[in-house]
């Protein structure tokens, strides 16, 4: 893996991870934690959209969204289990 592609997953996971604790009020885990769930959520994302034969586009803002529902995905779910 190059250094750039790097640099965009990190860039990518970070802005997702923000947006999706900005979304879910109440989760927000600094940094490194952020770009974790958006990492994270972009590997849900990329698992389950094609299952369900959604697409929303290519490039950085596509990626961003997708990244972003998936973390809001797995912040809905870590809500879940920590309530029990």
């Amino acid at each position: 893996m190059a250094l750039e592609s790097i640099i965009i997953l990190l860039i990518v996971g970070a802005v997702a991870g923000w947006l999706a604790g900005v979304i879910m009020k109440g989760f927000g885990f600094g940094l490194i934690g952020n770009i974790v769930v958006g990492i994270v959520g972009a590997a849900i994302a990329s698992w389950l959209f094609p299952r369900l034969g959604v697409s929303l586009g290519a490039g950085l803002v596509g990626a961003i969204i997708s990244a972003t529902i998936g973390a809001v995905i797995l912040l809905f779910v870590i809500g879940l289990v920590k309530r029990r």
